[in-house]
């Protein structure tokens, strides 16, 4: 009996796993288009000096406040950018900006037009990123 079920599959031809193929070629090709294609400027902080006469769109806010990490760890862990515990805050801040990022697209509006909204985002953004906890000033 077992002797035929080894039989039985050994008879099988191994099909092409042609779904998998197209799959990964699909993404090789949406990786090199992604790579090609032209990046955003980035948001200069000027850019955000005035938001009632030039508002901005809250990817590009929540992409300059993002490019301020350094800064937020350097605050939080009151050190040099030097140091471990300066480094650790980075690794943790750039681990979370996923998370960060869905949940300030889902609090706030698309376009930031207001020096409130900005902070709001910013403060949010900040404790998302980089928590304190127990910490009193």
């Amino acid at each position: 009996m077992i002797g035929d079920l080894i039989h039985r599959n050994e008879k099988a031809p191994m099909k092409f796993p042609k779904v998998t193929v197209v799959l990964v070629a699909a993404a090789l090709l949406f990786v090199l288009w992604d790579q090609t294609r032209e990046q955003p400027e980035p948001v200069d902080a000027s850019r955000l000096s005035n938001l009632r006469a030039n508002p901005v769109e809250l990817s590009a806010a929540v992409d300059w406040i993002f490019g301020q990490i350094p800064d937020f760890c350097s605050d939080a862990t009151g050190e040099g950018s030097e140091t471990k515990a300066h480094g650790d805050c980075v690794k943790k801040a750039e681990a979370r900006t996923s998370t960060c990022r869905r949940m300030l697209y889902d609090r706030f509006p698309s376009v930031v037009a207001a020096e409130g909204v900005f902070r709001d985002v910013s403060l949010t953004a900040m404790a998302c990123l980089v928590p304190r906890s127990g910490l009193v000033e």
